[in-house]
């Protein structure tokens, strides 16, 4: 039986980190729990987080592209967070670019990005200078 990856909630963004690499089932599972718990949390972002991930291939390329659109017809945003060099050099040699999929190199940045997107969906795209407060 495929294990099921466990998705957290922190505030209204649901945290998933992959700590294996996904086989097809597992990742099939993964979509239908996320877009579930999307719906259920009314969460407004999603940080998929690969930084254990070591091998990515063709069809889990494209399932995290389609979680990221099915997150976002669900009003919730993705980032992926983590990546490591050679899955980025994999996913560019088979010529999966994750259109839609937003990156940031670690969880801190993948939040940081979706709480200012929030804030600045709330105030009607004005995004508050990072700098003024500091």
């Amino acid at each position: 039986m495929t294990e099921r990856v466990p998705i957290l909630r922190i505030r209204q963004v649901l945290l998933v980190s992959i700590q294996t690499d996904l086989d097809d089932q597992a990742v099939l599972l993964l979509q239908d729990d996320l877009a579930q718990a999307v719906v259920d949390s009314g969460a407004h972002g999603v940080v998929i987080d690969i930084t254990a991930v070591e091998i990515v291939d063709s069809f889990v390329g494209r399932m995290l592209a389609t979680i990221a659109s099915l997150s976002r017809l669900l009003d919730a945003q993705t980032v992926l967070v983590g990546m490591r060099p050679a899955v980025a050099i994999t996913l560019v040699e088979l010529g999966l670019s994750l259109g839609g999929v937003r990156t940031a190199l670690t969880l801190d940045k993948g939040l940081r990005m979706l709480e200012r997107e929030h804030g600045a969906a709330r105030t009607g795209g004005v995004v508050p200078d990072a700098a003024a407060g500091a």
